[in-house]
C-alpha cells in the first residue's frame, strides 16, 4: 500500500522528482535484496559489496547524468560508487548529485540485527554538500521541534524544548544514541534529565528518519556519527520537515586541513538547508533487516517482499511502499502494492 501526504500546489522542481522517485526506490530495493542474501552470515565486507554492486547497476540504468558526492570513499579506496564517479543511462535527462549508503549498518546486517537499510538521495547539481569522511556531532528532531532546539544548548534544555514541542513530558521521550564509549557522558546526561535512551549499534540515518516520522516511539537522535551520513539525513529531514543540526569534528591536523581545504568550519552549526541546499531532492530507503520504521526483506519461494520509504522535497509527498518481487522462469517481475 502507498501512503502519501497531500501535495502542495505550485511547488517547484516536481518534474525531476516525479520522474525519478520510483526509480530511486528501485535502486534501494535492489541493493536491499542483494544484501539480504548475506544477512546473518557474519561477513560485513561481503554484505557491503553485494549492496554496492546492485545499487551501481541500477543507477547506471537510470535516465540521469549523476555524480557521486557521498559514496563508499575516494576512487583509490572504493572500486565502485566512489566519490566523483559518474553514473547514468544513455538518455541522461537529469543532471544530479548522488549520496548513497548501499548498506547502512553493515555490521548489524551481517549479524542479523535490526535497522540494516539501503539509502540514497538525489538532488540537482550542488544540492548536496560534499562532506568529508569524519565525525559530526548531530542533533536530529521531528518537525514540531524544528527551530526550537540548538546543538549549543545543554542536554536538559534541548529535552525540555523537545518535550514542549511534542506536548509531552521529558520522561516520555526516547532518544536514540549510537552505543559508543564516546557517548557515555551524553547517555548519562539524557537519563539524568529524565528521558530514556535507546542504544543502537549502527545506522544513524534510519534512526534519524524514525525520529522524524510519527508512530515509531523515537523522538530524537543525539551524538557523534559520520558526517557523510549527516548529509543523507539532511536530505530526508528537508523532505519531512524535521531538522538536523551538525558540527564537524576534526580529530587530528590532517582532518583540520581537509576541512580548511573544503571551506568547512569546525565551530559553525550546520543546519538542514546548509547540508542539503537543493530545491529538488529525492530520498529513498529500503529495509534489509527489521527496524523501527521499515521491515526487512522477507524471502519466500519464488521471490521476496521489500518495505521502503520514498519522498520528495518539492512535491512534499512521502510514500511507504510495499513491493513483491517475483521470479518466474528466471525473469524478475516487480509488483508494488
Amino acid at each position: 500500500m502507498t501512503k502519501s501526504s497531500k501535495p502542495i500546489a505550485g511547488t517547484r522542481g516536481t518534474q525531476m522528482e516525479r520522474a525519478l522517485v520510483l526509480d530511486t526506490v528501485r535502486v534501494t530495493e535492489q541493493a536491499a535484496l542483494a544484501a539480504s542474501r548475506l544477512v546473518g552470515k557474519g561477513d560485513k565486507i561481503a554484505v557491503d559489496a553485494a549492496g554496492t554492486e546492485a545499487m551501481r547497476e541500477v543507477l547506471n540504468d537510470l535516465d540521469i547524468d549523476g555524480t557521486v558526492v557521498i559514496g563508499e570513499g575516494e576512487m583509490d579506496e572504493a572500486p565502485m560508487l566512489y566519490i566523483g564517479e559518474r553514473l547514468g543511462g544513455h538518455k541522461k535527462s537529469y543532471a544530479v548529485d548522488i549520496a548513497v549508503d548501499p548498506v547502512e549498518g553493515t555490521t548489524v546486517t551481517s549479524r542479523g540485527l535490526p535497522n540494516g537499510v539501503a539509502v540514497i538521495a538525489l538532488a540537482e547539481k550542488g544540492g548536496l554538500v560534499h562532506a568529508p569522511d569524519i565525525y559530526m556531532d548531530k542533533l536530529v528532531v521531528p518537525p514540531p521541534a524544528a527551530g526550537h532546539v540548538s546543538l549549543d544548548w545543554p542536554i536538559e534544555a534541548n529535552l525540555k524544548a523537545l518535550a514542549m514541542s511534542l506536548e509531552r513530558g521529558v520522561e516520555d521521550l526516547l532518544i536514540v544514541v549510537l552505543d559508543r564509549e564516546r557517548h557515555q557522558s551524553l547517555i548519562e546526561g539524557i537519563r539524568r534529565a529524565g528521558a530514556r535512551v535507546k542504544l543502537i549499534g549502527d545506522g544513524d540515518v534510519i534512526a534519524a528518519l524514525a525520529a522524524a516520522v510519527r508512530g515509531t516511539g523515537v523522538h530524537a537522535l543525539m551524538g557523534w556519527g559520520g558526517a557523510p551520513e549527516g548529509v543523507l539525513t539532511a536530505a530526508a529531514m528537508k523532505c519531512l520537515g524535521g531538522e538536523i543540526q551538525g558540527r564537524f569534528i576534526a580529530e587530528d591536523d590532517a582532518q583540520r586541513a581537509r576541512l580548511a581545504e573544503m571551506g568547512v568550519s569546525e565551530t559553525r552549526i550546520y543546519k538542514t538547508d546548509d547540508l542539503a541546499p537543493g530545491e529538488q531532492i529525492v530520498f529513498a530507503a529500503t529495509g534489509i533487516t527489521d527496524g523501527d520504521l521499515l521491515q526487512g526483506v522477507r524471502r519466500f519461494g519464488g521471490g521476496a517482499r521489500t518495505h521502503s520509504i520514498a519522498m520528495g522535497y518539492a512535491s512534499r509527498v512521502v510514500r511507504f511502499i510495499d513491493t513483491v518481487h517475483l521470479e518466474e522462469g528466471g525473469a524478475r517481475v516487480t509488483v508494488r502494492v
